[in-house]
């Protein structure tokens, strides 16, 4: 049987990042993709110049249209723009039968804002408990937690509390501080770092979108998750590294990189 999975996510007309990154990444784990839009974005490299967010109701039909005929083996969230389409979202979650990876894109690569403020708490509330795996990088993690993180240790400890917010496992991703790209991953008691060395490159727009696509495709192929997260962080840094270079800022990474 066909392995199927499914974004909830924004629109990135440049198609670097959100749901066409995340079709892309499904599609190169050999795996069926399936894609609920949030937002539209008007965006390059280069810049953000305008969001709009779709109406909960709509994202919501979409969800259960989708659902209902042709079920994946596992789903992500990313950008969800508004506190009515997060509490949506939560709201069908809870009636899911497969995990569901939770990205909590907060802001663009340039820094333009993706999810309203007072949609950071009620995902915080509502879209945490019911996460498989939440996958944030520092600036977010710190932001949904109000720990500040300056190395591993503060990683570790926000991990911790993540976890205690709800999500059943943590992958807290360590590209934002100095030194090796360190990711910590944790699953119940169990602690897994995947390492790999800084690539200086300024093409890295997506690469959270592809991280959290390529583990839900290996979710919903029916690895475990330390596996999926492992072979995801191998995937993702060879799309780094071999990024096409392209666009004028920082531009998208190798969507058709090798699976390693």
């Amino acid at each position: 049987m066909t392995a199927i999975a499914l974004t909830i996510a924004g629109s990135d007309p440049s198609g670097g990042a959100g749901l066409q990154a995340d079709l892309k990444t499904f599609h190169q784990f050999g795996v069926y993709g399936e894609a609920v839009a949030t937002l539209i974005t008007v965006q390059n490299s280069v810049r953000v110049s305008r969001v709009e967010v779709l109406a909960a109701e709509l994202v919501c039909q979409q969800i259960e249209a989708v659902v209902e005929d042709m079920p994946p083996g596992a789903a992500k969230t990313g950008a969800l723009g508004s506190a009515a389409i997060v509490h949506a979202v939560a709201q069908a979650a809870r009636y899911f039968e497969f995990p569901l990876v939770v990205d909590p894109v907060l802001f663009s690569t340039q820094g333009q804002p993706l999810l309203a403020p007072d949609a950071a708490r009620l995902l915080a509330e509502e879209l945490l408990p019911l996460a498989a795996l939440v996958t944030p990088n520092i600036p977010e993690a710190a932001a949904l937690t109000g720990i500040a993180i300056e190395g591993l240790d503060d990683a570790r400890r926000v991990a911790i509390r993540l976890r205690e917010m709800g999500a059943r496992a943590v992958l807290l991703k360590g590209g934002h501080l100095p030194g090796d790209a360190v990711d910590l991953l944790l699953v119940g008691s169990a602690w897994h770092e995947f390492t790999a060395e800084r690539i200086p490159t300024p093409h890295t727009h997506g690469t959270g979108c592809a991280y959290s696509a390529a583990i839900t495709a290996c979710l919903a192929l029916g690895m475990a998750l330390p596996e999926a997260a492992a072979r995801a962080k191998r995937w993702v840094t060879e799309a780094i590294r071999t990024n096409p270079g392209l666009g004028r800022g920082a531009g998208p990474l190798n969507l058709h990189a090798g699976i390693l």
